[in-house]
């Protein structure tokens, strides 16, 4: 049964493919997102059954949040700023110790069209992928969505963190 959904196809499908995937291995998710305001948590609970998968999300959309809320420490901000594979690592393991999840992904970036530097550009988006018990290697990855709108970013960021989702 085709399932309406508010995403657009290509999301909707990788969504729906993250939410079977890992129901199929029994594993939770968690997320902790900035650029994407809840993007990523929404996507998965288009689905039916996302229940069985997503433990739970943060938008931590200030830095005030990102520290309160997933525990980044400030010199991680101050030192490296919020777009930093640093920071996205914190709020990745902040998701895992504040959740039931057994993996995590964080997502922050400047999806524009104002607030990018020399060194961080509009459409820089920056990933972490975090796992309970160290049962996987942390990882984190720093793309560049150049020459994109805000939406076409957020979008962009959105699939990324949903690949990184998969088992």
């Amino acid at each position: 049964m085709d399932v309406p959904t508010i995403f657009p196809d290509d999301v909707a499908a990788l969504a729906r493919r993250v939410v079977e995937a890992n129901a199929a291995a029994g594993r939770k998710v968690a997320l902790a997102e900035s650029c994407t305001g809840g993007l990523v948590a929404a996507a998965l609970t288009e689905i039916p059954g996302s229940s069985a998968v997503l433990d739970r999300g943060w938008v931590t959309y200030s830095n005030e949040a990102k520290m309160e809320m997933l525990g980044v420490a400030s010199d991680i901000i101050e030192t490296f700023g919020a777009v930093s594979i640093a920071c996205v690592w914190a709020m990745a393991n902040g998701a895992i110790q504040r959740s039931n999840a057994d993996v995590a992904v964080a997502i922050s970036g400047v999806a524009g069209p104002d607030g990018g530097t020399a060194q961080k550009p509009v459409g820089t988006v920056v990933f972490a992928r975090a796992y309970r018990d160290g049962e996987g290697e942390p990882e984190g990855e720093l793309r560049l969505f150049a020459d994109m709108n805000r939406a076409d970013v957020r979008r962009q960021a959105t699939l990324c963190a949903l690949e990184l989702l998969l088992p």
